[in-house]
């Protein structure tokens, strides 16, 4: 694929929070290392979904390549420019053509504010539009995610959940963006309503040519949504690769371990698969273990995994992965 296909480039991206103690004199006494090395690109067009278990740092990557938090180093690279080199006004610029929607639709809407003045408020920030130009603009975003154009006077509680999730939708679409991140935009809805709120944002995908970075926890419906897949532990990615070849064949053994935890309706086919059994809890990211953060848990850990980070390299075509062992797996 082209070059200039690639919409968003990330590069070694590390996003570390200071741990401090005192109170008048502050010392930093360690860092939460929530993001520690992460690369991936994003071509135009297409979902990525990044998956891996709660706590992992899918959405602190998320919030990172945004500049909701400032990285502690590495490159985002946005649509040529790199958003960490860049501050004021010029970051501002770029926030138009990058949008997010959150995770939980009853925290992300202003209680006080009307829907039209939530869905509107991107528009007035930028400074793009009369009043009345606004209030149509509103309007029209309202009946493209599915809502009457009528509720723009409402409150948020007047709202469900799915409803809300809509409103955050609208919201991201008011600036005309080109990538939007979804932390995880379905994971506080009902399973009924979730598959609705996919389905709108697939539709929009074709019919405006949106990118998305699709964060989730939910296998099934991220191999439904995303054209390749990175899985996350423990701050790092483990493995990247197109969607049916990681689900069909994954090379690292956590990506195994989630996938063999994924329900399928077959009994037959279920009773005969071999599920992994991880051991232990997650160790913290304050103190991550030495060499592979996975060999803590992983059943085929050997020495050298304690001693030497895996290299994260493509084994086979446009599928990375890091691993001492992943060949036993080809």
């Amino acid at each position: 694929m082209a070059e200039d296909n690639v919409i968003l480039r990330v590069d070694n991206l590390v996003k570390h929070f200071p741990i401090t103690r005192g109170i008048i004199v502050q010392k930093q006494v360690g860092a939460v290392h929530a993001v520690d090395g992460v690369s991936f690109e994003v071509k135009r067009g297409e979902t990525l979904g990044l998956v891996g278990e709660s706590g992992c740092g899918k959405s602190t990557t998320g919030r990172t390549i945004l500049q909701l938090y400032r990285p502690t180093s590495g490159s985002v690279v946005f649509d040529g420019v790199d958003l960490i080199k860049i501050k004021g006004e010029e970051l501002r610029h770029m926030r138009r053509k990058m949008q997010m929607i959150f995770q939980d639709p009853y925290a992300s809407l202003n209680p006080r504010m009307t829907v039209g003045e939530i869905v509107g408020e991107p528009l007035i920030v930028h400074k793009i539009g009369t009043q009345k130009e606004i209030g149509e603009r509103v309007a029209n975003l309202l009946e493209l995610v599915g809502l009457n154009p009528a509720f723009s006077t409402r409150y948020p509680h007047e709202f469900s959940g799915g409803q809300r999730q809509r409103i955050g939708v609208a919201r991201a679409l008011a600036l005309q963006p080109s990538f939007i991140v979804c932390d995880e935009p379905i994971s506080a809805l009902d399973v009924s309503i979730q598959a609705q709120v996919v389905n709108l944002l697939e539709d929009l995908q074709e019919q405006f040519n949106l990118t998305y970075l699709f964060i989730a926890h939910d296998l099934s419906m991220v191999k439904h949504i995303s054209r390749r897949v990175a899985v996350m532990y423990l701050g790092v990615i483990v493995e990247l690769a197109g969607r049916d070849n990681l689900y069909k064949e994954p090379l690292h053994p956590y990506t195994q371990a989630l996938l063999s935890a994924v329900p399928i309706p077959d009994p037959v086919a279920d009773s005969k698969r071999q599920r992994t059994i991880l051991k232990g809890d997650v160790p913290s990211p304050v103190n991550p273990p030495s060499g592979c953060r996975f060999r803590t848990r992983c059943p085929i850990a050997e020495s050298i995994c304690a001693e030497k980070q895996p290299e994260f390299r493509e084994l086979k075509a446009s599928h990375f992965v890091a691993c001492h062992f992943a060949e036993r797996f080809v």
